[in-house]
């Protein structure tokens, strides 16, 4: 298995939209897979391949506001979940912002993606502001009217 993580190519982004459910079980994230991610922000966007196939990915940018990393989507196949693959990219994302003179990591999720949450807390990322719901702080309207989020921060050192 090649596991080097390398920037994301226009075919890989290909894969990963027309294969999107083997990522995410469905094909509900799928507007959120803009091509601005290979076009804008191809420098900030890695996979993981196994031959020609990639089997996990991360999609960020760095904020135009300060000292910011935002991760925009991180997914990785479902065969290969549970094998260290989505933290190993989150680390690889840090180093890559820290090197870019970025001082913390920020990225989000629904409350009810209890998945998600449970992962970010475990690669050390803390939920931060709002109110707390199931014990885990959620923004109100941070995503727009009625759509809630829960906001995830990590310092880089």
């Amino acid at each position: 298995m090649n596991d080097a993580i390398v920037n994301c190519s226009k075919s890989d982004f290909d894969q990963i939209f027309l294969e999107i459910a083997d990522f995410w079980g469905s094909d509900r994230t799928l507007p959120l897979h803009h091509p601005m991610f290979l076009y804008e922000f191809g420098n900030s966007a890695f996979v993981i391949r196994e031959e020609d196939k990639v089997i996990a990915y991360l999609f960020g940018f760095l904020a135009q506001t300060g000292p910011t990393a935002y991760i925009h989507l991180i997914g990785v196949r479902g065969s290969h979940q549970r094998k260290g693959l989505g933290s190993r990219l989150y680390e690889h994302f840090i180093q890559f912002a820290g090197k870019h003179g970025c001082k913390e990591i920020k990225a989000i999720t629904s409350p009810a993606n209890t998945q998600s949450i449970l992962f970010h807390k475990a690669i050390g990322m803390q939920p931060v502001k709002g109110s707390a719901e199931d014990g885990t702080p959620v923004v109100k309207d941070y995503s727009g009217p009625g759509k809630d989020a829960v906001l995830f921060c990590r310092k880089i050192l």
